[in-house]
């Protein structure tokens, strides 16, 4: 039997990516803005039905421009239930992250604590739509534009998705997309920040190339984040799959739902409310009931060759650059810490076959029956 990992990287069939490739062989155009980059974030905006598209060679860099696009100084709320990039890009900006708990239902930022944790210092918030699953956004943004604050929702497993009111990403001032190897749409390595408006595109546009403003003025301190055409290459034969590509993801989410949904102590994460999901991870949560801790279920299927992940464990608030924040001490965030001990992601991806998803429960169930 082959080893079965938390997610397997989906690749568009290799000859529809050979004319585009030829095309960049033959322009000798790699970077800086090239004719593939250009149609790829047309098409991106077209498919994700927002605005403005701006293309970065990954998140964790958009991210970092976006949060300086938007000024942002001082205190940011965000959540410790994420990946650890999340609060990086806030202290490379030189901001404090103040964490606040999560909602227990959607393991997302609780708007419920969130307007008590606010200072005269904070000028922001940085909830992440965790799992692609939204955000509860009219609360968090009614809470926004009433105390005065920006809000830049980290999307990065949000492709796609659709809430009560269209496209999540057009949501906040700003979101920012991961197109990496391992999410639900990929470039290889890659991401995007969704603009509103052509302002504050120019904008993201200027930080991700050095701060240029034509060919020999600098007017900001940028970064350098573009995206090689190869991967916008990548990207483009992506799109064309991705109907078929959820499609699989959602048949694997029914059928691991029809054979854990009734198990004693374990809970499959809920959807969020969304109108359009994306499927991108299958959590569940390994609780009181079930025979085994979180961890032990974990060894015994590692043992069996199937990799599951535990995202997201540890807490960032838990990491040495943030665990003597005020607002780190586990104390405060007793429903994060809980998800932590027991989350465990289960693989799903397009190519995983029923079989395997099958196996996978198996190993779920046994630990239930009698010896």
């Amino acid at each position: 039997m082959d080893d079965i990992y938390v997610t397997r990287p989906h690749l568009p069939p290799l000859e529809e990516l050979l004319p585009s490739l030829r095309k960049i062989w033959e322009r000798r155009v790699l970077t800086n803005g090239g004719p593939l980059h250009q149609e790829l974030e047309a098409a991106l905006a077209r498919h994700l039905d927002v605005e403005h598209v701006v293309l970065f060679n990954n998140a964790t860099i958009a991210l970092m421009a976006a949060l300086r696009a938007l000024d942002i100084r001082g205190e940011v709320i965000t959540t410790p239930f994420s990946f650890v990039a999340t609060s990086h890009a806030l202290l490379w900006n030189g901001l404090t992250p103040v964490f606040v708990d999560i909602d227990p239902a959607t393991l997302n930022l609780d708007p419920a604590k969130v307007e008590a944790a606010i200072t005269p210092r904070t000028t922001a918030l940085l909830p992440v739509h965790c799992y692609g699953h939204p955000c509860d956004v009219d609360a968090l943004e009614a809470i926004a534009r009433r105390r005065g604050l920006r809000v830049l929702y980290d999307a990065a497993h949000a492709f796609g998705v659709r809430c009560h009111c269209g496209s999540v990403l057009r949501h906040g001032d700003l979101s920012v997309l991961s197109f990496h190897a391992t999410k639900v749409f990929n470039t290889f390595e890659g991401g995007a920040v969704i603009c509103p408006d052509a302002g504050m595109r120019r904008k993201v546009e200027q930080l991700k190339n050095f701060g240029h403003e034509g060919e020999a003025n600098v007017v900001a301190t940028g970064l350098n984040g573009k995206m090689s055409e190869f991967n916008a290459a990548v990207g483009l034969a992506q799109l064309g799959h991705m109907a078929d590509a959820i499609a699989r993801r959602r048949a694997i989410d029914a059928r691991y739902r029809g054979l854990l949904g009734d198990v004693p102590g374990l809970r499959c994460l809920e959807t969020a409310g969304e109108a359009t999901a994306n499927y991108a991870y299958f959590p569940i949560l390994v609780g009181e009931g079930y025979p085994l801790t979180r961890d032990e279920l974990l060894v015994r299927m590692k043992a069996e060759r199937v990799h599951p992940r535990r995202y997201f464990h540890p807490l960032i608030s838990e990491f040495p650059m943030y665990r003597g924040l005020p607002s780190a001490a586990p104390g405060l965030l007793p429903v994060a810490t809980r998800a932590a001990r027991e989350v465990l992601c289960l693989p799903i991806y397009p190519d995983l076959t029923m079989e395997q998803v099958d196996r996978i429960a198996e190993l779920i169930l046994r630990p239930l029956r009698p010896a």
